[in-house]
């Protein structure tokens, strides 16, 4: 037999093997965080940066890292194999209901069979099914066949959607998961046999239930329960709208752009996106007797700062006139600013922030008097004052962006009455297919890879690399509090993942292979695979209004 070798990324070892072994043979059963130093069963592997998984055989030299639930992609491996197990379950126990995955919520994701209402002894009966399948260590297998039988097969199991992409992206062949003769697709590598999907529940919520999957922090237990209605009622309005478009998967969408419909669809999303902005604008004009303050709070690249341009202009169109804070001059002087784990300067961290000055200024404001709002110089890190002073008239009313907008430990000495808070996100309720939904985080990554080459001339490999510590703010600074907001908006348009596909493919097509950031590329190129791309003249229709434009350029607020 012909011996290759193999070079452990994180070590430098190398290995020989013979050709054809699968990863597996060669796996450690654990890996160490390098941070710190937990071990975590192995469930995947980078072979050259590429994602894999364990059953993949290795017929030349690679470098090769072996992956657990620490790692983006371990995660999303473990994440995918469960969906797969709780749709096997529904199959044998509901064999004439269709198993969905709607979209993600703060404690897991969100699973409907479709038709009435699940009750809690059927999401009993399929926990402990579940629970079956995972005792029997049933592998996960993949095929590679003919388009046609692809569809024909998923046809046949009443997964329409499934089909409807495949026939959308004309392939000629196509990759399906098998788990116990049960065909689906999950579109990225699985753990090799259901023995390692040990830790999950179900939560009966809503009509259907929360599959949860494990903690971030202590993988044998599942993640902590959290408020979750606002968001999940601001998801199902989307869907509901969606629904009543005929756009409800990838699959629909492509037909909808492949028939020439990009421009119709484009108009329809803005119009409706205007209606939302004025409808907050009235919720708040209702209140103008009272209410001084508007704060709008989101993760990066929500569009906050065109959500609260937009209300502002909602607000005018009422008589009102909206007066802008930027919450960012507000900061700390730079040696009082707090440090992160690593002794870097956190100035995501609600202590970066002159909170007293913040509060008092408010207060000031709120009972009539004037205040001199500071101007905060970032390269000498400090606040100077600069004569530009403010106060309220009758018709006033202060606009005012930050990630810590609904921290209620950001103004606790502030009249709380007097605060209309905004939540906005991009929340897309498009799935892929009846159990693959699309990631409201990837969208926000595509959006910001965009922005920030065309804006800030930052790389998309470096808009990559720091998307995990993004991620880690906004899991400490914004999603504990977005069930604090009086309303949520979702700034999400249907026609944006084609929009951004013409503009995010080409910056990803630029990360090499033997970049760090390579294996985030490599699986966001797949996932723009199954989406049509907008064409030159129709992104020309995107209004100079647009949401999308604070991303692409063009914009006119």
């Amino acid at each position: 037999m012909n011996q290759i070798t193999i070079t452990l990324a994180s070590s430098g070892e190398k290995i020989n093997v013979e050709a054809g072994r699968p990863l597996a043979s060669i796996s450690p059963k654990t890996v160490k965080d390098p941070k710190t130093g937990k071990e975590y069963p192995v469930l995947a592997a980078l072979s050259d940066h590429k994602l894999k998984s364990l059953d993949y055989e290795i017929f030349g030299p690679h470098s090769v890292e072996f992956l657990g639930y620490n790692h983006p992609d371990g995660r999303r491996t473990y994440l995918r194999s469960l969906s797969f197990l709780a749709q096997r379950a529904a199959r044998t126990l509901f064999p004439d209901r269709v198993f969905k995955i709607n979209h993600s919520l703060p404690s897991g994701l969100y699973c409907k069979l479709r038709g009435e209402r699940i009750t809690d002894e059927q999401i009993l009966a399929l926990r402990q099914e579940m629970r079956r399948l995972v005792s029997l260590d049933l592998p996960f297998t993949m095929k590679e066949m003919p388009a046609a039988e692809a569809m024909e097969l998923f046809e046949s199991q009443n997964q329409r959607l499934k089909a409807d992409l495949i026939r959308s992206v004309g392939q000629f062949y196509c990759k399906v998961n098998f788990l116990d003769g049960v065909a689906d697709n999950f579109y990225g590598a699985l753990v090799p046999s259901t023995g390692y999907l040990e830790v999950f529940d179900l939560m009966p919520f809503h009509h259907g239930f929360c599959l949860q999957y494990p903690s971030d922090e202590d993988i044998t237990r599942t993640i902590a329960r959290q408020k979750q209605m606002k968001l999940t009622t601001t998801l199902k309005e989307y869907g509901y709208w969606c629904k009543a478009t005929g756009v409800v998967s990838v699959g629909a969408l492509n037909r909808r752009l492949l028939g020439g419909g990009a421009v119709s669809l484009i108009n329809l999303c803005e119009a409706r996106q205007e209606r939302g902005y004025a409808d907050l604008a009235d919720r708040i004009y209702a209140q103008r007797d009272h209410v001084k303050i508007v704060f709008l709070a989101g993760p990066s690249s929500s569009g906050k700062t065109s959500s609260s341009l937009r209300v502002a202009q909602q607000l005018k169109v009422l008589g009102m006139n909206p007066k802008v804070i930027e919450l960012d001059n507000y900061f700390v002087e730079r040696e009082r600013t707090p440090l992160d784990s690593d002794g870097n300067y956190d100035f995501e961290a609600l202590e970066a922030m002159d909170l007293e000055l913040l509060g008092q200024h408010l207060n000031t404001l709120l009972s009539g008097g004037e205040v001199e709002i500071p101007r905060y110089d970032f390269k000498q890190g400090r606040p100077f004052f600069e004569g530009n002073m403010m106060h309220l008239e009758e018709n006033d009313i202060l606009v005012m962006e930050g990630i810590h907008a609904l921290d209620p430990k950001m103004v606790p000495n502030v009249d709380q009455s007097r605060i209309f808070r905004i939540y906005a996100s991009a929340l897309t309720s498009l799935k892929l297919d009846e159990n693959c939904c699309i990631s409201t985080t990837d969208n926000r990554l595509l959006r910001r890879m965009v922005r920030d080459n065309r804006v800030r001339g930052i790389t998309p490999e470096d808009t990559i690399l720091r998307w995990p510590s993004v991620r880690r703010g906004e899991s400490r600074n914004i999603f504990p509090f977005q069930e604090n907001a009086d309303a949520q908006f979702n700034t999400a348009l249907l026609y944006e993942l084609p929009l951004l596909k013409y503009f995010a493919e080409p910056l990803l097509h630029r990360i090499l292979p033997s970049s760090p950031a390579y294996p985030e590329a490599r699986r966001l190129l797949e996932f723009l695979r199954y989406i049509v791309a907008l064409q030159p003249q129709e992104i020309e229709a995107i209004p100079p209004t647009s949401i999308l434009r604070e991303f692409i350029g063009g914009q006119t607020l």
